[in-house]
């Protein structure tokens, strides 16, 4: 039965992948969830185009921005570039592993990643994630048609697209790191460092330029907030470390399934016990992957980790188990994996529909109601707006609280206004304070909106106006027990100054995706 899917695969690959992309445009489209919290900040960013931004490289921005300039500010709309990454991460990753270890490899890496809940994720939510994993597998593509099979012209696509990776995120400055590593590892090939590595850099540096000259003249805020994710800022007990290294580790084996993540991690930690038998295209594939994995495990044991910063890594670990199973090892194992992982993934694609035929849907037991309070939510206090003021022209938008609201209003908000964020401390703690703040609205109306109570607004925003008071409570969909409150902010004063000097204060309010 595999063996016949794995011929099949092969033979008609476009096929597949059409068809997978037929099936992720038709859930994408007919399921209902509104966008997470990532999505609609990073949709906040593409209205405002820079060559960076308070936490990320500009690309999700850049992708956002040119698909709802030319088809609208729709949740489908902001989530159509995950179909079309999806496709082409697919298309690269068959062509990688097929390079590496031929057709019958190349159809079972196809299939393990296939079996995956991250892949239906990354085709799914419109963050930092389906463009690194894209251009990620192409510039190992690219790398080993340079180092491998002699191609001159490929070491300038593999430069270009890990320019483009770094352009989405700042882990892809590993992949020229580990590109020298394995040069100068690697005696047959240490020749290419006197040009053709060179070549491939260029491309890298003239991405990173603007990125530097940006947040130098921010105050090196991404650097700030990257640098925050590194330490524990306060004391953690052994216990406590524990528990996060437990949680990373699951999350790691969900998002892989079971038994795949779990394939993955032994395998890497082989070779770095086998490194010297290795040969040179295994050394290459473990150094772009499975070793920066087991940096990131090593890490949770000394601090909490975010759950998908080794998702990279896994890609070429994926292909080395391909690999793996063509040389004879882990036939039953990845067999079970692959049941296990597809399973998984059905039950993703299906389950809104599960939900609606159990009459489930919106219920306490809905994983998925989370995914649906922010339209409605934004629907209501839109509502309380036009009963205070019909006219909203000469009106303005606040978010008091997490950055998530003001850019989930900003989307759901009918009118799409710029929303503007108070920070309490005074601190640049997202984007909404690196940008400027309504000063340009002096004299007009705001309307204010948080789940804090009147007694508990901060003195400093209440002040900005000539007249501050409460209108309307909305409803929590998420929440019934944390309501949201819709203030009236009469005759802008003055804004309250930000203090842009402090700009590498952690926003803890919420883990965010890095």
């Amino acid at each position: 039965m595999l063996e016949r899917t794995l011929r099949w695969i092969d033979a008609h690959l476009v096929i597949l992948l059409l068809a997978l992309l037929v099936l992720r445009g038709g859930f994408l489209l007919g399921n209902g969830l509104n966008l997470i919290g990532d999505e609609s900040y990073y949709w906040d960013w593409s209205r405002q185009p820079d060559w960076c931004y308070y936490s990320k490289p500009p690309m999700v921005a850049w992708l956002i921005g040119i698909f709802t300039w030319l088809l609208g500010d729709y949740t489908a709309v902001v989530r159509l570039p995950t179909l079309l990454l999806g496709t082409v991460f697919l298309g690269y990753f068959h062509a990688t592993a097929k390079a590496f270890y031929g057709a019958r490899a190349a159809a079972l890496a196809l299939l393990l990643i296939l079996a995956t809940p991250i892949n239906v994720l990354a085709n799914f939510l419109m963050t930092i994630d389906p463009p690194l994993y894209c251009f990620w597998i192409m510039s190992l593509y690219y790398l080993r048609r340079a180092l491998f099979d002699g191609n001159p012209n490929a070491w300038l696509w593999a430069g270009c697209a890990s320019a483009a990776a770094l352009l989405s995120k700042q882990v892809a400055i590993a992949l020229p790191v580990m590109v020298l590593a394995f040069l100068f590892i690697d005696p047959l090939r240490r020749h290419y460092l006197k040009r053709e590595f060179w070549v491939y850099l260029l491309p890298i540096f003239l991405a990173a330029v603007p990125i530097l000259v940006w947040n130098q003249q921010h105050d090196w805020v991404m650097f700030g907030h990257s640098k925050d994710h590194f330490g524990n800022h306060q004391p953690v007990s052994l216990i406590k470390q524990f528990q996060h290294a437990m949680d990373f580790l699951l999350y790691q084996v969900l998002l892989l399934s079971p038994v795949i993540g779990l394939l993955i991690i032994i395998i890497s930690i082989q070779g770095g016990f086998n490194f010297r038998h290795l040969t040179a295209e295994q050394r290459f594939l473990w150094l772009m992957g499975p070793l920066l994995l087991l940096g990131v495990l090593l890490l949770s044991l000394l601090q909490k980790v975010q759950g998908n910063w080794p998702m990279p890594f896994y890609i070429s670990g994926l292909i080395l188990l391909a690999g793996s199973w063509v040389a004879g090892a882990w036939s039953r194992t990845v067999k079970i994996g692959l049941g296990v992982g597809l399973l998984m993934v059905v039950v993703t694609y299906i389950l809104p529909l599960v939900l609606q035929v159990t009459q489930l849907k919106d219920s306490a037991f809905d994983p998925t109601k989370r995914f649906k309070s922010w339209q409605e939510m934004a629907v209501n206090v839109h509502f309380e707006r036009l009963m205070v003021m019909p006219d909203l022209t000469d009106s303005f938008v606040v978010a008091l609280g997490h950055r998530y609201l003001a850019s989930e209003l900003g989307f759901y908000l009918p009118d799409h206004p710029q929303v503007y964020r108070f920070e309490e401390s005074g601190q640049v703690t997202s984007q909404y304070e690196v940008w400027s703040g309504p000063e340009q609205h002096v004299g007009k109306n705001a309307f204010i909106v948080g789940e804090t109570p009147e007694a508990d607004v901060p003195e400093a925003l209440k002040n900005a106006f000539v007249n501050f008071r409460f209108i309307a409570q909305v409803a929590n969909p998420s929440n019934p027990d944390s309501a949201y409150f819709v203030y009236l902010g009469e005759n802008l004063k003055v804004w309250p100054a930000m203090i842009k000097t402090s700009v590498r204060l952690k926003d803890l309010n919420a883990p965010t995706h890095n």
